[in-house]
């Protein structure tokens, strides 16, 4: 892997693509082979890797949306990184393919003689029908690939020369569109994690999800990043400043993530209703405690200890083993979100849950490459580079 400093390109890509690709292909196949093993378990473990990997996608686009929106400095060196992760979504929507195929498996609002029996599902039906739920499916993907692509595009434009005109058209795609991320991200919650449980509600659940899901990103941007300096890709641009600022960043969301599940299950403790409380229940029942306490301490409190210090942002090797932890956090709270609706009273972890994350992650990362490695690594025409390249957190 080499790059050239001068023209901020990469001049040999390396074997990351192909390996990524090769891993991926093997996951996939796996999983195919769970599918013949136990069909259901495999539904839910894919479920969880979809959910893992989509966040971290969304994530890209959300940052991209956010330094448009703020008009920031320090953040113009990261900007290509996070267009490659926003890049990844629109092949998301193949990733669902499979979801749908395990409807039935999935989701108990599916079942036509379930709902005819159940006056509450029977309430949900005109939002809980396969109908509508594909509807939503495909315009949250068409939002969301139609604000990559046109962002995309304007980041490709801006390499042949920046206009205030053109500054503008970014401001003006990503206002909008940070309205509409959150509806759709929070309506996508609701439909494809929040009703494995249809009896169970939460207004909070989509903040819950995007928060979470945000701190893995930034944990991601910091991998990828010192991943990417160890090879002496970009290791002149992203400093220890911007380093600083991501793991900033990693935290408050973390902390933002504990605020969300905190006040979801405070809700639901002193409201005390019953179909309220069965969620949660389901979460604390045989070895689904030990995985809630995991999160508690190993998602929040521990990091926030150890986070809260200036040293252990600027620290590169502490703040690299910190968002592998955080990632490894959120994978298994998406696991926790899923899984109590499969093993209700404990936790069972197999092969089959393995192979999703695998082959999904793989054909992500090899997407992610390509795109990345195709174009100069820092949006060159932007005015603001050089700023951002020698920022110093004051």
């Amino acid at each position: 892997m080499k790059w050239d400093s001068k023209t901020y390109t990469i001049t040999d890509k390396g074997n990351f693509g192909t390996i990524s690709l090769v891993i991926g292909i093997i996951g996939l196949a796996a999983s195919a082979g769970g599918y013949m093993a136990d069909s259901e378990q495999l539904f839910f473990s894919y479920l969880t890797a979809f959910a893992f990997w989509f966040t971290l996608a969304a994530g890209g686009l959300f940052l991209t949306m956010l330094h448009h929106l703020t008009g920031a400095t320090w953040s113009v060196v990261l900007r290509r990184v996070a267009e490659s992760l926003m890049w990844v979504l629109p092949f998301m929507a193949i990733f669902f393919i499979p979801i749908l195929f395990g409807m039935h498996d999935l989701y108990h609002w599916t079942h036509h003689e379930a709902v005819a029996e159940d006056a509450l599902l029977k309430g949900k039906e005109p939002f809980l029908n396969m109908g509508f739920f594909i509807t939503r499916l495909v315009i949250y993907f068409v939002v969301w690939t139609g604000l990559a692509l046109i962002l995309a595009k304007l980041s490709r434009n801006q390499d042949s020369g920046h206009s205030e005109a053109l500054r503008l058209k970014f401001v003006r795609t990503s206002a909008p569109g940070m309205i509409l991320f959150a509806l759709t991200l929070t309506f996508a919650a609701f439909d494809w994690l929040m009703s494995l449980d249809p009896h169970w509600y939460s207004t909070i659940f989509g903040v819950y999800v995007f928060a979470g899901g945000i701190c893995a990103m930034f944990s991601l941007l910091i991998v990828l990043l010192m991943g990417m300096r160890k090879q002496g890709v970009m290791d002149t641009v992203v400093t220890v400043e911007h380093y600083h600022d991501l793991g900033k960043l990693a935290f408050a969301f973390m902390i933002f993530w504990g605020y969300m599940a905190f006040s979801q299950y405070f809700l639901i403790w002193y409201g005390n209703i019953p179909e309220e409380t069965i969620w949660f229940l389901h979460r604390w029942e045989g070895s689904w405690k030990v995985v809630t306490l995991t999160l508690v301490f190993g998602h929040f409190v521990v990091p926030f200890l150890i986070m809260i210090t200036r040293g252990a942002k600027r620290r590169l090797g502490s703040l690299k083993l910190l968002a592998y932890w955080l990632l490894l956090m959120h994978l298994v709270d998406m696991h926790w979100l899923v899984m109590p609706t499969l093993h209700k009273h404990g936790v069972h972890i197999g092969w089959i849950d393995f192979a999703p994350v695998i082959g999904i992650g793989g054909i992500f990362f090899w997407i992610f490459w390509n795109r990345f490695a195709s174009r100069p690594v820092v949006p060159v025409g932007d005015p603001r580079l050089d700023a951002s390249i020698n920022f110093v957190n004051h």
